[in-house]
């Protein structure tokens, strides 16, 4: 028959046994070290020898031992063993205390204007060690790339129904709607909250030409189909046609604090659900690392201070 060579299985804790023996010289201060009694040791580096093909790795003398050129061949695969396995335990310990490995997480543009920020700022300060990596999407993007395993949290708004469901979700806030008209506008200085029907003759600023899907959905729930004049994308712009009289713009609460001072918001009336709900979402059936729990902490408290009436 042909020779077949069969990798001997090595213990973990023989080789840590043979580290401590190989360091000290002695099965009694090695015991000593490891907290073991001097018999287990014993019977660790005995099962290693006989793993090994029964060769000794140590010489037994009146005072201590002495390695064999066996056991001299052994010693620094040994400490590559134990030096790894202490860098694992380091490392995993360091995840479960959130003093170390990574963070990926993504959110929609309006979270970015206060909460974000502030949560991100709050996280950083209590676990300096994790290092994050910050994607910004629309919702339906950002959970594509949280079931695809590029994300570990996503911060997403029920705006445009997105299939929520497939998601563990931690809710964060229900936002309330304003709308933002010019200095001008008729509107300005009613006190209260105004029905989204008072400006369905108004011309309208949004991200669309159309309203579904988009925080504009209010307005068709409301029974009239607003009148898109200008489509703008981005939010700073968005402020400037207002404030130029050119149309009026939804804004959602978590965007309600970074508006221009030439523009005022009129809170909208809630009537029925709340124009949308912001949440944490991680993917379902895979565990989260202690650094998401955590965040979701921070996102939370931040929630709380951005929106205080909808957290």
């Amino acid at each position: 028959m042909p020779y077949t060579h069969r990798e001997p299985e090595l213990s973990t804790v023989w080789l840590r046994a043979f580290v401590e023996v190989a360091r000290h010289g002695s099965f009694t201060v090695a015991a000593r070290a490891l907290g073991w009694t001097q018999s287990a040791v014993s019977r660790q580096i005995a099962s290693l020898e006989q793993a090994l093909g029964g060769a000794p790795l140590f010489d037994r003398l009146p005072r201590g031992v002495r390695l064999t050129e066996a056991g001299r061949v052994l010693v620094p695969y040994a400490e590559s063993v134990a030096e790894a396995l202490r860098g694992a335990t380091l490392e995993l310990a360091a995840l479960r205390e959130v003093a170390g490995g990574r963070l990926r997480f993504g959110a929609f543009p309006t979270a970015d204007a206060a909460l974000v920020p502030q949560a991100l700022a709050a996280f950083r300060t209590r676990h300096p060690g994790v290092r994050v990596v910050r994607e910004e999407g629309l919702t339906p993007r950002l959970l594509d790339r949280l079931a695809a395993g590029h994300l570990d949290l996503a911060v997403v708004s029920t705006t445009g129904g997105a299939p929520l469901e497939s998601y563990e979700l931690r809710h964060l806030l229900d936002e309330s709607l304003f709308v933002a008209v010019s200095a001008g506008h008729p509107l300005v200085g009613h006190e209260g909250p105004v029905r989204l029907g008072r400006f369905a003759d108004d011309d309208w600023i949004s991200g669309g030409s159309r309203p579904e899907g988009t925080l504009l959905d209010a307005a068709l729930r409301q029974g009239f189909s607003p009148r898109v004049a200008h489509v703008v994308a981005e939010w700073t712009a968005k402020q400037g046609y207002v404030a130029a009289g050119l149309g009026v713009a939804l804004v959602p609460a978590l965007a309600a604090g970074s508006v221009r001072p030439d523009v005022t918001l009129l809170r909208v009336l809630d009537e029925g659900a709340p124009a949308r709900a912001v949440y944490a979402a991680t993917s379902r059936g895979r565990t989260p690392a202690p650094a998401v729990e955590a965040f979701v902490g921070v996102l939370r408290e931040a929630a709380a201070r951005v929106c205080p009436a909808a957290s």
